[in-house]
């Protein structure tokens, strides 16, 4: 008897930290994969449960599986929101996927085309159509759809939807395409080192392969569609123009792209990001200097 007032205070200790321990769960494991991201971060850190849900690949849900290519480097703040958001993402709307990350480890300037090619080249035998995604833009709309191009390429990021380009023959942030439409294409220029213009000329490939471009309907959320989670003022872009680059930045590369892609694969990680699984490939290019001096600066 004498410890019975003990044990009660005790077990009245252990029911408040279980009450509690529960309560933060509850708090800091919300579960709602449609939670927005917030100043470049995550909404918060999934929980175990969620670790089980976002590993999920079922064949169940079509035929069709898409390999997410993720031109990248250097950028490992965005891509820690990007991979568990957008898999959460994808596995919400049954689309069957596995996340590229193609990482540039060479000391040329950024080939943002190139890493795309690259992701295609490598993307392998289960996948039979690609996103073209930058690692800066969330989409925040689930009606947008992601499956399989069957008639021609998707731009999910079109122009009235896309947070910052609005011109009519932007192609960029997000494009779908089937594998057979993007050898037509014979993928992209491989002529445009530092920031822009491979899009555009990405265009006209489209145009001269006479494939019908297919943007998104009945959205009604605006330039809120997307959130760009890139700051300019920490990462700049490499927007420098070097000598000829100049004007050929506007031309057309007839010749370019898939056939005369050359890289190295130096290394193949399989990661988990926040229980989302990705494939950082580590990809050196090479440079024709003869062809293209401004792949590096002068």
């Amino acid at each position: 008897l004498f410890y019975k007032p003990k044990l009660l205070k005790l077990f009245g200790l252990c029911m408040v930290l279980v009450l509690g321990s529960l309560l933060w769960l509850q708090l800091s494991c919300p579960g709602d994969l449609s939670q927005t991201v917030h100043d470049g971060l995550p909404p918060h850190q999934p929980c175990p449960g969620e670790r089980q849900t976002l590993t999920v690949d079922d064949p169940s849900w079509g035929p069709h599986k898409m390999a997410v290519i993720i031109p990248f480097r250097e950028r490992f703040e965005e891509l820690l929101v990007f991979v568990p958001y957008m898999h959460a993402f994808l596995n919400k709307k049954k689309i069957r996927h596995k996340i590229l990350v193609i990482n540039q480890v060479d000391h040329f300037r950024f080939n943002r085309a190139s890493l795309i090619n690259v992701g295609y080249m490598e993307s392998g035998n289960d996948t039979d159509y690609i996103a073209m995604h930058d690692v800066d833009l969330l989409p925040q709309n689930e009606a947008l759809d992601y499956g399989f191009p069957e008639e021609g390429p998707f731009h999910v990021a079109s122009p009235e939807l896309h947070p910052l380009y609005h011109y009519k023959t932007y192609v960029g942030g997000i494009l779908l395409l089937t594998k057979k439409h993007y050898q037509m294409c014979n993928g992209m220029s491989n002529r445009f080192w530092g920031w822009g213009r491979e899009d555009d000329e990405f265009f006209r490939r489209l145009r001269t392969a006479e494939l019908q471009l297919f943007r998104p309907k009945g959205i009604n959320t605006g330039y809120k569609t997307f959130r760009h989670i890139h700051d300019p003022a920490w990462r700049k872009r490499d927007q420098k123009r070097i000598a000829a680059q100049k004007q050929e930045q506007f031309k057309i590369d007839p010749d370019g792209g898939l056939t005369n892609l050359r890289y190295k694969v130096e290394s193949r990680q399989e990661l988990t990001i926040s229980g989302a699984p990705c494939t950082v490939i580590s990809t050196s290019l090479e440079c024709d200097l003869s062809q293209t001096p401004w792949c590096q600066f002068s």
